[in-house]
């Protein structure tokens, strides 16, 4: 960091970070993963003198940059602001447009640009928005999925995050001393995100939300509050928690369910929190007491309390635990004869008072709390699986959604106003989520459907759409006519429905690949039962087949070289004819080698088959858990109904833009090299896009062969 504005901030912020850095306690949350709580009393005065501070500073350290760093780049604009609308789908977007409902984005295509936005192999959110962040390849930035599997012991672990406690000593020099523990947080994102490029050469970055920013880095010149993959409070990536007067039927993934007791129109119980010192999970009491005759019920958690009537959710209400605080809403799903239910979200990390960092620098995500309020930080915000449980409604959902939508339209409008010069970003998770719970309705005959409303919410899509070009007129309209913003909308990938699932460790062991342990023909989540000495391809996740390859996985037993080349040869010829017993329809469009589609550094630990399913197939829910089924095809049932984990060419991202552009085929991987294209600064060689501004790409373009077996498959894959 450049040694005045160094010494400024250090000057003007010494007083805060000797509250926010003070020691803290600590807890454990879930499998290899712990958090940091801070001091309550602490963090209520850092942050007090916070909320002050940065506001009262922040003229004075635009000054001080624009002092330091003039003349160090030449910008070619004076900002560049990308929105993006996670799974907005160019097909669904052009059909709406052409009747007239996407008026906006319409205007804004024959003013600048509009085309479909190549998206990542695999066209998976976390792949996608790391190649948008980082300019290159999964093999270049590390994630393929978002579960991978520990080569050690096969275990599940998240791809992008590690989080855990490792012992804390006192050195002596002569010995060391035990002293409790620290909570180490990584993140396993390779390669360098384009801001912090920006910010070292003075370039200001607002990063909102972009996907796999969990832990976030530090970079210079910039904030960012994390993205997909921040845990809840239980160290998880969404628990709800669910409790009614009906009896527990069976257990519920994604959240628990818990039965409860009505006594004079008051319900007590607890909410359970992460572990506390003692190993056990601490627990925070709560009281709703209804109000028959006014048809309101009142909850009480900690100091704070709420009314609220039927399927109407709370605001944020901050749930205290021994060492730390969440934030959690309440909605009371049922209350009709006599019974009750009571869906609570997840709990957040308090923004506010954060048990882990969440943003960068630690303070922002505090700044952002005290000036627009409580906001959710989940990096799954939107509850799916408690719509896929079934313990709320499609009505819950939608309202929980657009909460969560109007809370990141204010981080918005923040950046908008402050980032005057610069680069900034904000993605929204709204549309991608909705179009994954309601895709079923643009398919009557969906088996989703079945025992389901098909009728009040049949129009939902569309309307997520005309919302969506509303809003972009909102974010035109704050920019004005500004000649030198350069305005952008993507969209990571596209959508298709996903009507059967496919189980492919039950492949795999039906073609003598997996093999499980004497007497068993299924098995459980997490190759409970599979006999790893002698299988020699597997599963997990959402994305691709791994080989069981000696040197690599603990019980490898395929020798890398000619003998896995061989084996995954055969593998994906085998896959390329699977068809479906049920409609006759071929499952994979390609099965794609790896070691084919890239060449980077980490792709030797990524699936050695990269799965390209035709639309309407997907990895079945227990494949992407590790299980073996009893059946290799499966209807989907669940109201997540819609996916994009299919052949990447079928599901392309969106592109709108101000500004004609120098390509008709831009890709995800462009984004970064325009960004830096933009503030002068030069574009390293190790990325793999290039501007979409660059003089001369189209008629490169037009000249240059298609090499590639991906590109030459195209249009086999448009079929």
């Amino acid at each position: 960091m450049n040694a005045p504005l160094r010494k400024l901030r250090v000057a003007s912020l010494l007083g805060l970070a000797l509250f926010v850095s003070a020691s803290p306690a600590s807890a454990y949350i879930g499998p290899g993963a712990g958090f940091a709580a801070a001091g309550s009393v602490l963090v209520l005065l850092g942050t007090f003198l916070l909320a002050f501070g940065i506001v009262l500073l922040y003229p004075l350290k635009l000054i001080v940059r624009l002092f330091l760093f003039r003349g160090k780049t030449k910008p070619k604009v004076k900002r560049m602001i990308v929105v993006g609308l996670d799974g907005f789908d160019p097909g669904l977007a052009k059909g709406f447009m052409e009747e007239g409902l996407m008026p906006n984005f319409q205007k804004l295509a024959e003013k600048g640009s509009f085309s479909t936005l190549a998206t990542a192999y695999p066209s998976i959110s976390p792949v996608a928005w790391s190649s948008y962040a980082t300019g290159v390849d999964a093999s270049r930035h590390n994630i393929y999925d978002f579960l991978t599997r520990d080569p050690c012991n096969y275990f599940p672990v998240l791809s992008s995050t590690d989080i855990r406690q490792v012992p804390k000593t006192l050195n002596l020099g002569l010995a060391k001393i035990p002293w409790g523990k620290k909570t180490i947080y990584r993140l396993l994102q390779k390669s360098q995100p384009f801001w912090k490029l920006l910010g070292a050469q003075g370039v200001w970055s607002s990063i909102i939300r972009v996907p796999i920013t969990f832990p976030p880095q530090k970079f210079k010149n910039g904030t960012l509050l994390a993205g997909m993959c921040v845990p809840d409070l239980q160290g998880t990536q969404g628990s709800f928690s669910f409790y009614s007067t009906r009896e527990k039927k069976g257990a519920h993934t994604g959240g628990q369910q818990y039965v409860i007791r009505i006594k004079d129109g008051v319900v007590q119980s607890k909410l359970t929190g992460p572990p506390g010192e003692d190993g056990h999970p601490m627990k925070c009491p709560f009281t709703v007491t209804f109000d028959e005759a006014k048809r309101k019920a009142t909850i009480e958690v900690g100091d704070k309390s709420a009314t609220v009537g039927p399927k109407e959710y709370t605001p944020w209400l901050t749930i205290p635990f021994d060492n730390c605080t969440g934030i959690a809403r309440f909605y009371i799903q049922t209350w009709e004869d006599g019974q009750y239910g009571i869906y609570v979200t997840p709990i957040n990390i308090d923004p506010d008072s954060p048990a882990m960092p969440i943003s960068q620098p630690f303070v922002y995500s505090i700044y952002l709390a005290k000036m627009l309020g409580p906001y959710a930080t989940l990096g799954l915000a939107e509850d799916t699986w408690a719509l896929n449980e079934r313990v709320v409604d499609e009505e819950a959902f939608l309202k929980q959604a657009w909460l969560i939508f109007d809370e990141r339209k204010k981080m918005l409008w923040d950046v908008l106003e402050k980032t005057k010069k610069g680069f900034a970003t904000v993605v929204f998770d709204t549309t991608d989520r909705i179009s994954h719970m309601f895709y079923r309705y643009l398919d009557p005959d969906h088996p989703a459907n079945e025992g389901k409303d098909i009728e009040v919410h049949k129009n939902v899509i569309r309307d997520v759409y005309m919302k969506m070009d509303d809003f972009v007129a909102e974010i035109q309209a704050k920019l004005g006519d500004d000649k030198e913003t350069l305005f952008m909308v993507i969209s990571d990938h596209g959508f298709c429905n996903f009507t059967r699932g496919c189980n492919l460790n039950t492949w795999l062991k039906d073609e003598g690949y997996l093999v499980l342990k004497e007497g068993k023909e299924t098995s459980g989540d997490w190759f409970a039962d599979v006999d790893w000495d002698k299988t020699r391809a597997f599963t997990l996740g959402l994305t691709g087949i791994f080989i069981n390859r000696k040197g690599r996985e603990a019980k490898g037993i395929v020798e890398k070289g000619a003998e896995m080349d061989a084996l995954c040869t055969e593998i994906k010829d085998k896959l390329e004819k699977l068809v479906d017993p049920k409609s006759g329809k071929p499952v994979v469009n390609e099965a794609f080698l790896t070691k084919e589609l890239h060449s980077g550094p980490y792709a030797d630990m990524a699936p050695e088959i990269l799965v390209g399913y035709h639309r309407g197939f997907r990895h079945s829910w227990d494949c992407a858990t590790g299980s073996v089924a009893p059946e290799i095809f499966t209807d989907n049932t669940k109201s997540w109904s819609g996916d994009h984990c299919v052949d990447p060419r079928l599901v392309p991202g969106v592109f709108w833009c101000n500004r004609a552009i120098n390509t008709e085929q831009p890709n995800i991987l462009d984004i970064a090299p325009t960004a830096l294209d933009m503030f002068g600064v030069k574009t390293p060689a190790y990325m793999q896009g290039s501007s979409l501004f660059q003089p001369g790409r189209r008629e490169a373009e037009a000249a240059k062969p298609q090499a590639s077996s991906v590109a030459t498959k195209s249009e086999k894959a448009a079929s």
